[in-house]
């Protein structure tokens, strides 16, 4: 970021911690970015990396523009994404389709997915971070999720909410595919927004 960097980055950062009433050692915490680095920024000693700005405005619940342009508070989001435009992951089976909702910036916060898995198929996961959250909403067909000890069969329109920070599974029982509409939820610790 070293030639892109406004001249003020460093005190645009500090002014909207301060009016935030929040400490450095609050910031650190929520940012991952360290005091003395939190420091060095905003004493404008240091040159921060886009990643570093990215994880200080994550930390301050705003967004990376709103730093760059001296901002306390980020316009409201209004986010589109055309069908075309989603990531769309297949399984080296071509068994299961994972279309990927959510944008790239909401990764390991808040992810949402469209599955759809062909006949026989299924998708076994390791466990997320700690008190993750998975949100399960059946579109066509019927599966079968485990988490852990636990397991329930599912049919359209049914509905499940499983920690997944224990091996879990999805497992296409139907006759035909089955689709689904999953939402990742990770532990609030890591939500800034």
């Amino acid at each position: 970021m070293k030639d892109e960097n406004p001249p003020m980055l460093g005190k645009n950062i500090q002014r909207i911690r301060k009016k935030q009433q929040l400490t450095l050692d609050i910031l650190a915490e929520r940012s991952g970015v360290s005091k003395a680095m939190l420091s060095q920024i905003e004493s404008q000693k240091v040159n921060p990396t886009v990643a570093t700005v990215w994880k200080i405005a994550r930390g301050l619940g705003i967004e990376l523009d709103a730093i760059l342009k001296g901002k306390s508070e980020s316009s409201k989001r209004f986010i589109v994404i055309r069908k075309g435009n989603m990531a769309v992951l297949d399984t080296a089976k071509d068994s299961l389709h994972v279309q990927v909702l959510s944008p790239i910036m909401m990764a390991e916060d808040l992810e949402i997915y469209i599955l759809t898995f062909d006949k026989g198929s299924s998708l076994h996961s390791k466990p997320h971070e700690p008190k993750s959250e998975e949100y399960l909403t059946i579109l066509e067909g019927a599966v079968l999720v485990k988490a852990g000890t636990n397991e329930s069969e599912l049919h359209e329109g049914d509905f499940i909410i499983y920690n997944c920070d224990v091996e879990h599974s999805i497992e296409n029982i139907h006759n035909g595919s089955s689709r689904i509409h999953m939402i990742v939820r990770f532990p609030e610790k890591q939500r800034a927004f």
